[in-house]
């Protein structure tokens, strides 16, 4: 029968033959060895014809797959510097003293994991020995992205080295007390220590990949020569699952980013099982990073495999490892000779005939211990190709076995990810493997010691000289006494406090110009980072891209389209834009990598992350806490905001609840400005705070996020009233009153009602000042609401000051005190926002917003049908007014039928 795959159209049947007779021969000489040494002959032929090629620099398609064999051979591994014995007896105190730190921690019930470190011990004491630089390094050292799971194993390197106590160990997962130690990376929780948080798994690879950029973004634009620096992240197999795991791959290898290396621990195990039972997850990793254009180093087999790679004539054991599903290598490590002869070696006579040449022993060496992940020599091979390689990022597959001599309770069993802790005669037996001097007298009551050689043994000596070697203790995490940055000119935030006469201008477009001139400052201006997910254009930042360039590694190699245009598309090498294309998930990273520089080089950077509101908090708020965690500082700008602002665009673009989610991260300060003078004053205290003189008790590891509108209105000039810039920052102030605005109302004693507006919705509130007054004979005052979470945040702390025996009004309380009436809230979002202070609010409290599903129609259709436009706020005036007795109740459905609601 014919191969139907023989019959199919090929790229290569519409390219001319040259010379048909020479293909006629090599197709035949294929098809000989095909038919005289098998398949598998001709497909080894093959490989190795078109690694040639690519060797010798022939544009072919490179091999997406390899066999399941170590990438180098054990004649081409490297001599590993260093004393192997020592490294050895180091990674045995660092197993000890994890497994016993998560063991002694679960009688308190706090959990913790240890197979995960007992599987990729080798992989990091490796690194840390011989290629982890420290913070004394050249450039700002390494960045290393820890696999959270393998906290345990950092803690117990850490305290062998003396920066952590016992005491330390012994409150793993217990922080309470202020001495304890954090489950995972977490800089907030432990910033000398963690650099990078890591445990919401698939940002971690994200971020490592977007900060070996940005690496490259401050050497190119000359802020500082980082090349030195490399980053290394460490992932599980399992962690691959999530999308952003390998959203940025193609970024990572278009940009040649060799200053990156993932370490992927390939224990075939995620959470509850095998990450790939059927299938092999090294060679789908291995596809998928070569595809990709990454360099691929696997490191599958330990040394125990060379005599049976050596006895392997016919190519058969290497065959027959290539189709093993993962599950069924699970299955071996916990099975007997016996079991594996019959299944893995029985599977053909040149197997068979193999089988007999090996012992028992030699065969559970190789199924049960053997793995290229658990060999310092095979790691440091990988690890030395790794930095060694030019032009592209490099992905090391380490193959390895979860629970790693932590006995056979523990090893590949698919429960090991939850097993929290080892009885004492497990302890004991992992004593005697791991060769370590802890006698049986030291197990008191039950209670599992903790190991250590002493402050000046051989160990903990080797440890700390190969450090001081590589430039300090790692992982580490500086904080820099860095100079406060000088504040830009007054000029730049005081030009908006004149408003903008009759030209209606969106905020939008008013943040960009007051960030336009924040960039042309001489000492600051340099440090700007603005981050866009390709929607530059429609936010009106194309005129920075000629004056300040859009980032790329290569610079400009073709002309742009529209070149002798003023505002063309300039990409440069030390371009200060970094334009992302449309992933708000790699704008993130992008923005946490700038927000950390003033700790991880040492340079204070000032990002501004500008995006579609409803891709922001609601796609990537997880990152946003990561943001939070790694103390990261910079302005998040949410534009296009609000439920009814967008016009046409419908429900997945219409945000509603971003100060939602913005108010549960308690490190962002969120503020919905309504006017260009709020946004600067916003601004201008923000660059004060995250990197001027910030006041003394003030908490400098924040970030803001700002809401801006694609909404032309007039922008006022800055009330001259005093207590205006305070209540911008606080949250909260009164635009104007009815006296002040010009509303003439007939009566002496007219009722009167206080109006609370935020961000766009300001404009409606006006509006309906103006016709209570002139068609009801209601007098009302008009307030900005610049922040409903800083004004509840405050309120807050207030609360808890008072149980503290402090008294201690909250701000919204005092700033309005004494105002006439019931208070009327009113905002763009679902009424949730506002509603966040009601409870310090002493007048009766009534609130407007757009709660439910967005919807495509113009802005006042949206608003008539949220019942959020100046008439729906009219008639929900009057009902409260109604309900006090001091408009009739007449009013409120003679309101309704006037105004069609």
């Amino acid at each position: 029968m014919t191969d139907p795959q023989a019959i199919q159209p090929s790229a290569l049947d519409q390219l001319p033959d040259r010379d048909p007779e020479e293909t006629a021969e090599w197709q035949a000489s294929l098809d000989a060895v095909a038919k005289a040494a098998g398949p598998h002959r001709a497909a080894y032929l093959m490989r190795r014809t078109l690694e040639r090629a690519e060797g010798n620099g022939i544009a072919l398609p490179k091999l997406l797959e390899t066999d399941y064999v170590n990438t180098i051979p054990t004649a081409a591994e490297p001599s590993a510097p260093g004393d192997e014995e020592m490294e050895r007896r180091i990674t045995a105190w660092n197993r000890w003293n994890a497994a016993a730190m998560v063991t002694r921690g679960s009688k308190h019930g706090v959990g913790g994991h240890i197979a995960t470190f007992a599987s990729a011990a080798w992989l990091y004491e490796t690194g840390f020995n011989h290629f982890f630089k420290g913070k004394e390094a050249d450039g700002s050292g390494d960045q290393l992205y820890i696999q959270g799971h393998a906290s345990p194993g950092i803690y117990a390197r850490a305290f062998l080295d003396g920066r952590l106590t016992e005491q330390h160990l012994d409150n793993f997962r217990q922080e309470a007390g202020g001495d304890g130690l954090p489950s995972y990376p977490h800089p907030r929780r432990l910033p000398w220590l963690w650099e990078f948080p890591t445990v919401s798994m698939g940002l971690g690879p994200l971020s490592a990949i977007y900060q070996a950029r940005f690496n490259r973004y401050l050497t190119n634009r000359g802020i500082k020569d980082v090349s030195a620096s490399h980053v290394w992240a460490f992932l599980g197999d399992g962690e691959m699952d999530e999308p952003e795991s390998t959203a940025a791959l193609a970024l990572a290898s278009r940009e040649g980013l060799d200053n990156l290396t993932f370490v992927i621990n390939c224990n075939l195990q995620r959470l509850d099982g095998p990450v790939r039972a059927n299938f092999k997850i090294v060679q789908e990793l291995e596809a998928q990073f070569r595809g990709a254009g990454w360099n691929v180093v696997k490191s599958l087999w330990g040394s125990a495999w060379d005599e049976l790679f050596q006895l392997d004539t016919t190519g058969a054991l290497v065959r027959r490892l290539r189709e093993v599903p993962d599950a069924q290598v699970q299955t071996y490590q916990t099975r007997g000779a016996a079991y594996i002869r019959e299944d893995f070696f029985g599977k053909g006579p040149a197997l068979a005939e193999l089988a007999k040449l090996l012992s028992d022993d030699k065969i559970l060496e190789c199924f049960h211990l053997s793995r290229g992940g658990h060999e310092a020599r095979k790691v440091f091979a990988a690890y030395k190709a790794a930095v060694e390689f030019k032009g592209a990022p490099t992905v090391i597959l380490a193959q390895t076995v979860k629970g790693h001599t932590l006995g056979e309770g523990f090893a590949s069993k698919n429960a090991n990810h939850q097993m929290k802790k080892l009885s004492v005669d497990e302890f004991k037996t992992m004593r005697d493997l791991l060769e370590l001097p802890i006698p049986d007298s030291r197990f008191v009551d039950g209670v599992v010691p903790y190991g250590h050689p002493g402050a000046d043994s051989p160990e903990v000596r080797y440890l700390q000289e190969r450090r001081a070697a590589l430039g300090g203790p790692a992982p580490a995490r500086r904080t820099h006494a860095l100079a406060p940055l000088p504040a830009p000119a007054e000029k730049a935030f005081a030009s908006f406090d004149k408003g903008s006469g009759s030209q209606n201008i969106a905020t939008t477009m008013a943040f960009v110009r007051l960030v336009k001139d924040l960039v042309r400052d001489k000492e600051t201006g340099k440090r700007w980072v603005p981050i866009v997910p390709d929607e530059a254009r429609t936010f009106g930042m194309e005129s920075l891209f000629p004056s300040l360039g859009i980032y790329s590694p290569k610079g400009q190699t073709y002309e742009p389209v529209d070149r002798d245009q003023l505002m063309y598309y300039k990409e440069a090498k030390n371009g200060q834009i970094l334009n992302e294309g449309i992933t708000e998930a790699g704008s993130m990273a992008d923005f946490i990598a700038a927000s950390t520089a003033y700790s991880t080089h040492g340079e204070a950077m000032i990002p501004f992350y500008i995006f579609y509101s409803m891709f922001g908090w609601q796609r990537t708020a997880d990152q946003m806490w990561q943001l939070g965690d790694q103390l990261g500082r910079g302005f998040l700008v949410g534009a296009t905001a609000g439920r009814t602002t967008l016009t046409g665009e419908g429900l997945q673009h219409a945000d509603g609840h971003s100060p939602v989610i913005a108010a549960t991260n308690p490190a962002a300060l969120s503020y919905d400005p309504a006017f260009a003078y709020e946004i600067a004053a916003i601004v201008k205290d923000g660059l004060r705070r995250m990197y001027g003189e910030a006041t003394p008790g003030e908490d400098q590891n924040v970030f803001y996020y700002l809401t801006v509108y694609n909404e032309p209105m007039p922008q006022p000039a800055k009330p001259s009233a005093p207590g205006v810039d305070e209540g911008i920052l606080k949250g909260l102030y009164r635009f104007n009153t009815a006296e002040s605005a010009g509303v003439e109302v007939a009566a002496a004693n007219a009722p009167r009602i206080q109006l609370l507006g935020s961000g766009t919705a300001i404009h409606w509130v006006l509006k309906a000042q103006r016709m209570l007054a002139e068609e009801w004979g209601v007098a009302s005052d008009v307030w900005s609401a610049t922040s409903w979470t800083e004004l509840r945040r405050d309120a807050l702390e207030a609360d808890a000051a008072l149980l503290r025996g402090e008294e201690r009004q909250p701000y919204v309380r005092r700033a309005l005190q004494g105002a006439e009436g019931p208070v009327l809230a009113v905002s763009d979002y679902m009424r949730q926002v506002p509603d966040q202070i009601a409870q310090w609010v002493e007048q009766d409290w009534s609130s407007l917003g757009a709660d439910g599903f967005g919807l495509s129609d113009t802005r006042e259709a949206a608003r008539r049908h949220f019942g959020v436009d100046a008439e729906s706020i009219v008639v929900a005036a009057l009902a409260q007014l109604a309900r006090r007795g001091e408009v009739k109740a007449t009013a409120v459905k003679e309101a309704r039928e006037r105004y069609g609601l």
